[in-house]
């Protein structure tokens, strides 16, 4: 094996296990958040405190978008210092991830336990709102340059968004549905909010985010 291979193996290496680091270290803190949420949207929900899940949903979902559009922005601008590029990639990224969390994920998890949810994306229905606050967002994390709080508060949103999706648009929910939501709304948000505020970073800036001093 020559050189150049054995060096790039051992990057890889070490990217991944860094990766498989920082997933362990957030999936604890993502399913008490998420038990804790559950907790709370269970008792507002049979005690009819909330008026309408789908404007609380849809609130909850910008609001994830703004935030999750801070950290990808933050940390690409830090180390490539190119703005268009890291409006463009936190822009694009937060989207996608803010549908795949948000929506995707619970949706496909509440059909398989037969809760026979609409299908609704925003992005669809309010494009150009849902591509406003993105932006906002991303450059919201070009001008603060925080990647820590952000993520916490991303997590948290998400969790929620994901839940009051499935309020909002699935069938009536029972103790047995409310344990597989809690399975559900974990994987909905460890997966791509993860990936939006840790693999990101990781596969595009390469050997760059090694010199980063902070946890994500």
């Amino acid at each position: 094996m020559g050189k150049n291979k054995l060096v790039f193996l051992i990057f890889k290496m070490n990217k991944i296990n860094k990766i498989t680091h920082e997933l362990k270290h957030h999936l604890p803190f993502t399913a008490l958040a998420t038990l804790i949420a559950v907790i709370i949207t269970s008792i507002f929900f049979y005690t009819k405190t909330l008026s309408s899940e789908s404007q609380i949903f849809n609130l909850l979902h910008a609001s994830h978008i703004l935030i999750s559009a801070i950290v990808p922005a933050a940390i690409f601008y830090k180390y490539k210092k190119n703005y268009l590029q890291s409006i463009l990639v936190a822009t694009i990224s937060s989207i996608i991830i803010g549908t795949l969390s948000d929506v995707l994920f619970p949706y496909v998890g509440a059909s398989l336990i037969f809760l026979n949810p609409e299908f609704h994306i925003p992005l669809f229905e309010e494009p150009f709102l849902i591509i406003f606050v993105a932006l906002i967002g991303a450059v919201i994390g070009i001008l603060i340059k925080v990647t820590k709080i952000p993520h916490l508060i991303h997590v948290s949103l998400s969790i929620f968004a994901s839940l009051f999706y499935l309020l909002a648009y699935a069938s009536t929910l029972n103790l047995v549905n409310l344990i597989l939501i809690f399975i559900i709304v974990v994987i909905a948000v460890i997966i791509p909010c993860c990936t939006s505020d840790i693999i990101f970073p990781f596969l595009f800036l390469k050997e760059k985010i090694n010199k980063c001093g902070c946890r994500i």
